[in-house]
């Protein structure tokens, strides 16, 4: 039931992380804050397609 998904920046749209998640629990996309090395700052990355 996990699922790999992208993670890209809200602010630069870098897709920087790769990470999985149980679509069962989370079927909605998720929000993390992770940091943006572009930026050199922790910005909110959204989960794309």
């Amino acid at each position: 039931m996990r699922v790999k998904i992208t993670l890209a920046c809200t602010e630069t749209g870098d897709r920087n992380y790769i990470t999985t998640k149980n679509k069962r629990t989370n079927p909605e996309r998720i929000e993390l804050k992770k940091y943006s090395p572009r930026l050199k700052r922790y910005t909110v990355h959204r989960e794309t397609k």
